[in-house]
Formats: C-alpha cells, structure tokens, sequence
C-alpha cells in the first residue's frame, strides 16, 4: 500500500508519506506500531479505519477490498474498525452532556430507544466510570475520563478491530497504566485485534503481541515486545 500527497504552492510534487507498507492484524492480537513525528503513523491509522484512500494498494477485510465494497458492507466495514484518536475530547460536544453524547453514538449505532439507557450503563461499566460522569460536560471530567469514555465509545459497535492513535500520550503515568489495564481486559473479554500506535517504547512493548516499526514510508520487520 502507498500514500502519496501533493505539496507546494507552485509547482506541485508528489510527497510519498507511505512506501509499499504491508501490515496484518489477526483478531485477538495487538500489533504495536512505532515511529517519529511525521513518519505516517496517523495517515496509515485512517487509512486502515476507511477514513482516507491510499494511492495505491488495497486494505483487506475478511478477504474483500475495502474500496470495492458495496456502500452497505463498507457501513459494516467501519462499524466493525473503530478508531480512538489522539484527542478525544474532540469527538466529544463540548455544548453537550457526556449522557447526551452517548446517547447520539448509541442511536448512530442502532441501540433502540428503550435500550439506550441500560447501554449506556453497561458501556460505563466497561469504561470503569461512575454514572455521576453521565451530567457533566467534557470541560468538567479528567483526561483520563474522557479517554475511558472514548473507549465506551467506539464498543457501541461492537468493533472487531479498535485502531488507537497515541491514546495515552497526555496522560500522566498512573493513569496510563489505568487505561493499559482497562484495554487488555476489553481485549480478552471481546477478542478485539488492536492496532497500538505510540511513540512511547516503553508503553507499546507493554500493551503489545508484536512490534512493527514505520520509518522512512515502510515497515520494518517485525519485532518481539521485549517484556
């Protein structure tokens, strides 16, 4: 798979973010993916969550290309891969009670109104929060509460497949141990496979089965976690 952009305001070039990168993601297991600033971590995140297109190359799902799904199965596609970004307070209104919030994802989700209440309660069980949280406003509630909530999330659907974009980089250390443990008890409850992105060595060899490094538009081979 490659990305290519075009860059300069003239005369436009061609920029390769993406060199015939190869990856696979077996449900159950998290690939952690390491790499500096810029190196394509996010582009190859959105890329994977059906969010941007690549150049070339195709992204598999079940043995179907992606992008020559039918509109209905590439719907299925991105219920099934669920992305948490880097800041998760920007998927959240910040005009809007978390309640509020929760409730507009379970109905995007298909949760029937007579559902929504005891979803969401299950949800913030999943998440380890206390329903207090339900009347606050995202301005009112913890980094680490917004990141618990952006997981409950994401499960609304049910994913096969979570792709997490440095989620734990503005956390402070007790925190981001927290959230480690909560995305590994998820993960073997569901049998979830995790794309891990971060720049944090330490944090991704932990959380991980495997390690793939991106540098210079393509993967190196893969790597043990080391722990």
């Amino acid at each position: 798979m490659e990305k290519s952009y075009l860059r300069g305001h003239f005369r436009k070039v061609p920029f390769d973010v993406l060199k015939g990168v190869s990856l696979e993601i077996q449900e159950g297991e998290t690939v952690g993916l390491m790499g500096d600033s810029g190196s394509g971590k996010s582009t190859l995140a959105r890329i994977l969550a059906g969010l941007d297109r690549p150049t070339s190359g195709r992204i598999l799902y079940e043995g179907s290309d992606i992008h020559r799904m039918k509109r209905s199965e590439f719907r299925s596609y991105r219920r099934s891969v669920q992305m948490v970004f880097q800041d998760p307070a920007s998927a959240l209104n910040p005009m809007k009670t978390i309640s509020r919030s929760l409730e507009d994802v379970a109905r995007l989700a298909g949760v029937g109104s007579d559902g929504i209440e005891e979803a969401i309660r299950e949800m913030l069980a999943v998440g380890g929060l206390d329903p207090e949280v339900l009347r606050r406003y995202p301005d009112q509630i913890s980094g680490g509460q917004i990141q618990r909530i952006a997981l409950a999330r994401v499960l609304f659907h049910r994913p096969s497949y979570l792709i997490l974009d440095e989620p734990t980089s503005a956390l402070d250390v007790s925190v981001q141990a927290q959230i480690l443990q909560l995305l590994r008890t998820i993960q073997k409850e569901t049998g979830m496979g995790c794309l891990f992105i971060s720049h944090d060595e330490a944090v991704v060899r932990f959380i991980s089965d495997r390690v793939v490094r991106l540098a210079d538009g393509e993967i190196s081979s893969d790597e043990p976690p080391g722990i």
